[in-house]
């Protein structure tokens, strides 16, 4: 929301120093982005006289002129002369004084202003018209100043078009601030003062009345609660006076003509989006004009006012006349529909339409609006009358137009606001700050509120009825929100808070779960936060398959139109992250995630919320030095991440089996694996397959793990046991088995520790050797170094051959292996 200061402060008594207001605005939590200054944008546009007109040599509408711009004087080689620029309107003469873009200006619309050639004539700027300097919608030639305006002035300097803007960000709750006359109530309340808006009034209605011409159906009351219509008749559209343009220009509005800048200002000043038809354009039947609110038809399609035509969705809200749609309800108006320079009689709309069914719309269209931020907020019905008198009395007195007597007013179930009873101690209580009786009445009743007071002292009871136009106001706790909010809760003093018997401290799962973010960190790894939103078939196109993840949770209400489902994978996020830093020239990610993955049940009433931890790791571990290169991350580095962790929280009997089926599809084959802790399957680590990656656009190897968290704190030990530490020496034998290919690592591994006994302390593989000449087809050679120890005495050499024959015979018999020579 841009709040013009201007206008603000012609409202509201307002500090002279902008930034003071903005810190009052942060400290009761609204943000302020920026603060600007409108008329900076006139950057290299300055006054300027026409020196002479030629026609083009090869145009017979553009014309050459020569034009003084003062010091600014230059042509296209450089030299001081007056600007060359080609011109194509034809309101102008030699003399006259006018406003020059010179290069290097930006004028709205992001158009940029460069040295070119119009059909072979070098042009060294452009001579401006009010609708291309943002001051008007009048485009019917360039502006021209009076002959006594100075030649060669900033043309800010001249017009005198500075504002200050306030660009404030408003939270969701509170659609009241996303007017000028909020955001007047608002100050006013912070600095507990008067605001006032002087609202015009229609002078007279004539001709036939508006219920004689117009009647309003609702096909669907669940998409409009209230809908006002208003005609008025023999308008004449043209440019907006120079007030309202700069108003609108302010509140980032670009002027369009009177009508339309009107509805405009009416939605800026009062936050009420309004709508504009021409009535010829609506269809008539028996003397009267039809106007139907109506769902649209699945593949329907609607063609909007920025000239696109939509294919709709089965529910969103339509305005019709019974046969043709005029307006996509609530978000935007149809170019059939739309006023006119030959416009004459106007159909003014003034409704409220579902705050659900609107964000719908508009998100799923990705067309979003001023009028559709407004809605979706929800608007307050109760005022739409009120709303559209004010902007009839605009029209009436902007545009010549005859306001015809009364309105249409569709209204099937008034909004009726309950009390809501106050408690003094219980202000106290919460808040913890002495905040006074007065004070809590006038805050309230400047934000609107009507208060009664009954009892004394901590006894006090207020009876508060909240304004129509604040919805988010119907708890206790919402009105002492407001309350301690305005007194300011950096004033209030920090306490220990009272408690007996109570010590402090971390429970045994947040100690975990510090821990495993430890581990994971000492690792390398960097802890990222992604939405648990997620998009629609996010597994599927990456090939991940939904066994044991349960069906899709699906929001009502989704923030992103992109995100309508609650995660039931980390992965997909972390992949996003990871996309996100490679395009951004960071090829290095080593990042971890612990988050709540949700996984939705038939016939349930609430899906089931499953903890987890994953991570991602693409790149090299360190960037390249003088004296080495790292070595790229494959499926080891995220393993030895895995065993690390594992280790680390001491879980019992980990291992890992290769993670096979149409389930690990997003897994490049051989180099993935199932992790698990006994029979517990706890999750899986392996690299993206390359197609998997190709959804995100990753062409560099990609290695992630995702793990159970709930199960692996399950299993996990407290505290490991102590082992002392040997005094005696160690032998080391070296071993290589001849095995086929089919022997896992993971089993020939654990067969040597059972052999070994209590006498081998540690199994270690260095090699691993394929030769189909000197090993066989079909055939691996592996290559262990075996450490023997004992924690009582040295070991002699008998003791050591004779264990090392027993484990040679037993290993080689069980995988049907033999000894490489």
């Amino acid at each position: 929301m841009k709040v013009s200061y201007d206008w603000l402060s012609s409202m509201v008594e307002v500090p002279e120093d902008p930034s003071e207001l903005a810190t009052e605005f942060i400290r009761t939590g609204t943000e302020v982005e920026a603060i600007e200054t409108v008329g900076e944008s006139f950057d290299h546009i300055v006054t300027a006289k026409v020196l002479s007109k030629e026609p083009h040599p090869d145009s017979d509408h553009m014309w050459v002129t020569k034009v003084d711009v003062g010091a600014c004087n230059v042509d296209a080689d450089g030299n001081p002369e007056p600007l060359q620029i080609v011109c194509g309107a034809q309101n102008f003469n030699e003399g006259d004084h006018i406003v020059t873009a010179m290069i290097g200006a930006e004028l709205p619309g992001d158009i940029k202003i460069k040295k070119s050639k119009l059909r072979g004539v070098v042009s060294m700027g452009m001579n401006c018209s009010a609708r291309e300097l943002g001051l008007s919608s009048d485009h019917a030639g360039i502006m021209i100043l009076p002959q006594d305006a100075p030649v060669g002035m900033p043309f800010s300097q001249y017009h005198g078009t500075s504002d200050t803007v306030l660009d404030c960000e408003i939270t969701p709750n509170r659609a009241d601030c996303l007017s000028m006359i909020g955001i007047a109530r608002e100050v006013g309340a912070i600095y507990d003062r008067d605001f006032h808006v002087e609202l015009p009034a229609i002078k007279a209605e004539v001709g036939r009345a508006t219920a004689d011409e117009v009647t309003v159906e609702l096909a669907d009351e669940n998409l409009c609660s209230r809908y006002v219509a208003r005609i008025v008749r023999n308008v004449k559209v043209g440019p907006s006076p120079e007030w309202l343009v700069e108003r609108l220009n302010a509140c980032g509005i670009r002027p369009h003509n009177n009508i339309v800048d009107i509805t405009n200002y009416v939605m800026m000043l009062t936050g009420q989006p309004l709508h504009a038809f021409d009535l010829s354009t609506f269809a008539e039947r028996d003397g009267k004009r039809s106007v139907v609110v109506r769902a649209a038809h699945e593949g329907e399609t609607f063609r909007t006012l920025d000239d696109v035509e939509r294919t709709l969705a089965e529910g969103m809200a339509l305005i019709t006349d019974g046969e043709r749609a005029h307006a996509l309800a609530g978000v935007m108006g149809g170019m059939d529909s739309e006023i006119e320079d030959d416009t004459v009689d106007v159909l003014v709309e003034s409704a409220c339409f579902n705050a659900g069914r609107t964000s719908h719309t508009s998100r799923d269209l990705s067309l979003i609006s001023d009028a559709s931020i407004r809605f979706e907020r929800q608007v307050d019905e109760t005022g739409c009358v009120d709303v559209a008198n004010v902007t009839c009395a605009l029209i009436e007195e902007l545009a010549g137009g005859e306001v015809a007597p009364g309105y249409v007013d569709v209204y099937p179930a008034p909004k009726t606001i309950e009390s809501i009873e106050l408690r003094y101690a219980r202000v106290l209580d919460l808040c913890g700050a002495p905040i006074e009786i007065d004070f809590i009445q006038r805050s309230l009743t400047r934000l609107g509120c009507s208060v009664e007071t009954a009892g004394e002292g901590r006894e006090t009871v207020f009876t508060v009825t909240p304004p129509t136009f604040r919805p988010d106001l119907p708890r206790e706790i919402d009105l002492i929100e407001e309350v301690l909010r305005l007194w300011g809760m950096g004033r209030v003093e920090a306490t220990i808070p009272a408690a007996k018997n109570h010590i402090g401290g971390l429970t045994h799962r947040q100690h975990q779960l510090r821990k495993v973010g430890r581990v994971l960190r000492s690792c390398g790894l960097n802890e990222t936060m992604n939405f648990s939103f997620a998009a629609p078939g996010d597994l599927e196109r990456i090939g991940m398959g939904e066994e044991g993840l349960g069906c899709p949770v699906v929001l009502m209400n989704p923030l992103v139109a992109e995100q309508t489902e609650m995660r039931r994978s980390l992965i997909p996020a972390l992949l996003q992250a990871v996309e996100y830093n490679i395009s951004h020239s960071t090829a290095n990610v080593q990042l971890y995630e612990t988050g709540t993955v949700f996984i939705g049940r038939e016939n349930a009433s609430a899906p089931k919320e499953r903890e987890n931890v994953a991570g991602v790791m693409s790149g090299a571990m360190g960037d390249i030095s003088w004296i080495k290169k790292p070595m790229p991350l494959r499926f080891f580095d995220g393993k030895g991440v895995v065993e690390e962790l594992l280790d680390q929280m001491r879980v019992p009997k980990v291992r890992f089996r290769p993670a096979e089926g149409e389930g690990y599809a997003f897994l490049q084959p051989g180099r993935c694996a199932e992790v698990l802790s006994g029979g517990v399957v706890l999750g899986w680590v392996g690299e993206i397959h390359p197609d998997a990656r190709d959804v995100y656009g990753i062409d560099i190897p990609v290695v992630a793990f995702e793990l159970n968290l709930d199960a692996l704190l399950s299993v996990a030990g407290s505290q490991g046991a102590y082992h002392e530490f040997s005094q005696f020496p160690s032998v080391e034998h070296d071993l290589a088995i001849v095995v086929d290919d089919s022997v896992t690592c993971e089993d020939l591994e654990r067969r040597l520790r059972s052999a070994g006994g209590k006498l081998l302390v540690g199994v270690r593989l260095f090699d691993v050797y394929r030769d189909k000449k000197r090993v066989g087809e079909g055939k691996k050679s592996m290559a262990f170094a075996l450490t023997y120890r004992s924690d009582d005495h040295t070991l002699t050499s008998e003791e050591v051959e004779k264990t090392h024959q027993k484990l040679v015979t037993k290993v080689c018999k069980a995988v049907g292996g033999e000894v490489r020579s």
